[in-house]
């Protein structure tokens, strides 16, 4: 009997111009946190992906408790006991949550579906994982981070011997990541292996028992969590040392580009105002929910605000439609690449030259010659992993497909970069290329506001923090006085 519940052996994969995994092993204990790191593009969701039945190996063989595991797809890798949650979530929106955890395995009386059983069912997950969610909530209703937290129940529910996590905590709270680390161990302690997949370090050393990274598609090496350090494993991820988390830009702060006096949306931003001045970065803080991805749309028109006004050198101007915004030389790359930022069924080139179509061709014909040279550019500037500039968007790494919501804004020439999120689910190389790159928009004079759920992030890249909480402004902080407990003080500031 095989002391490991889950073996990859030799594990290859290739695509058209580009072998995403060669000679991969990965062996996983029951009861184990078993950490895979690696930047993006090393060939971790691949891997994944073969496990769960969505891809087929080229070559090696997945053994689990001792015996060959051909899953031909993700519900028959489900009927054998292996769940995964994803990093990108993919919730049937008009479906209730019960609807969401059991679809494809509804528990029936005699040949008709039980919905009373099932919500009574979620019901009881719902509570002993202590998530305050109706079951017969419907999901559009939910926020990013309640739907990441149904995806953690519907895995649970299946009684997995193996459970994936890959980004699990990318958008809940710190209350929530709690509540999943509390999860975690009862499952281990049951016996159930997690092949856990996070880019966030301090997480990795608290919750992981084991380590295994990949490099380019390579099986780089496995060790105890408890014998490397931060630095050692961010040198087997990227091959190289990184001496600076955060590589803050030293820019010349300029004129007030920016104000908004007032602004209200609804109940989620309330009368908010700030002003942002040219070479500055500010950075936006708060929990979950605090109103923060609501106050860009409402400034980019995504919403329509009921009050308040906006100015731009001084000048108000009416933003009714993101159309308006791009006009006035404002870019907003949004939290969610794969809903609101990219087109995963477009190309690179496509996707590049979204947004500026009608200034690069403005008789209406897009010349391919000269939108591929365009995107050869910015493949080049952002350090973009693609085999070409007509590779779908779909099929590029989560921090790539990112690189490439980038230059599709870039290429528009905006004076007021919006960035919501724009590191989550990247890997330590790629976040890097992002702080270098908001450095270099702020010394050319742009103005950039940084969304952030990481404090440290937001404390690294900004020169000014705003705290938001139940959509309001509770705090103000210069660069000389920020403090992660002075940040979260504000943004638990609850109350009218």
């Amino acid at each position: 009997m095989s002391e490991y519940v889950l073996e990859m052996r030799h594990i290859a994969k290739s695509f058209p111009g580009v072998k995403v995994l060669d000679d991969v092993t990965l062996q996983v204990k029951p009861g184990e946190v078993h950490a895979l790191m690696g930047e993006n593009g090393a060939g971790k969701s691949t891997l994944m992906k073969i496990l769960m039945g969505i891809y087929t190996a080229d070559a090696g063989e997945v053994m689990l408790n001792g015996e060959h595991l051909l899953a031909r797809g993700p519900r028959e890798a489900m009927d054998k006991g292996i769940a995964m949650i994803h990093q990108e979530l993919n919730p049937i929106m008009d479906m209730q949550v019960y609807e969401n955890i059991y679809i494809g395995r509804e528990l029936r009386k005699g040949i008709l579906v039980d919905r009373k059983a099932m919500i009574q069912e979620t019901e009881d997950l719902l509570r002993e994982l202590g998530i305050n969610i109706p079951a017969v909530a419907y999901m559009r209703d939910l926020s990013v981070a309640q739907c990441q937290l149904i995806e953690i129940v519907k895995a649970i529910s299946i009684s997995a011997k193996v459970v994936v996590m890959d980004e699990p905590t990318s958008a809940i709270t710190e209350r929530e990541v709690e509540t999943l680390f509390a999860q975690i161990r009862r499952l281990k302690s049951e016996g159930v292996a997690i092949i856990y997949i996070s880019h966030k370090m301090d997480e990795i050393f608290q919750i992981c028992d084991t380590i295994t990274v990949l490099r380019d598609g390579h099986f780089i090496g496995t060790d105890a969590a408890a014998n490397m350090t931060n630095e050692q494993l961010i040198r087997m991820m990227v091959g190289r040392d990184i001496t600076e988390v955060f590589p803050k830009a030293e820019a010349e702060i300029g004129d007030v580009l920016l104000e908004v006096k007032n602004l209200s949306y609804g109940r989620q931003v309330k009368n908010v105002s700030f002003s942002l001045r040219r070479g500055e970065v500010l950075g936006i803080a708060g929990l979950v929910g605090a109103g923060r991805s609501e106050l860009a749309e409402t400034i980019f028109a995504m919403r329509q605000k009921s009050a308040g006004e906006i100015l731009i050198g001084g000048k108000p101007v009416e933003i009714r439609h993101p159309k308006d915004a791009i006009q006035n030389r404002i870019a907003l790359i949004t939290e969610d690449r794969k809903i609101t930022g990219l087109n995963l069924s477009g190309t690179v080139a496509e996707n590049t030259t979204l947004v500026d179509l009608s200034r690069q061709f403005p008789k209406g014909l897009i010349d391919r010659q000269k939108e591929n040279r365009i995107t050869d550019e910015y493949i080049q500037k952002l350090s973009i992993r693609t085999p070409s500039a007509q590779q779908l968007a779909g099929r590029l790494s989560g921090g790539n497909q990112q690189k490439v919501v980038l230059s599709k804004w870039l290429l528009s020439e905006p004076e007021i970069i919006i960035l919501d999120e724009p590191t989550r689910g990247i890997d330590v190389g790629a976040k890097r290329d992002i702080y270098l790159l908001i450095g270099g928009l702020v010394r050319q004079g742009k103005a950039v506001i940084v969304i952030s759920s990481e404090i440290p992030e937001v404390m690294g890249l900004s020169d000014r923090i705003l705290v938001m909480a139940e959509g309001r402004v509770t705090g103000e902080l210069l660069r000389p006085d920020f403090s992660q407990e002075q940040i979260m003080t504000y943004a638990a500031q609850f109350g009218e």
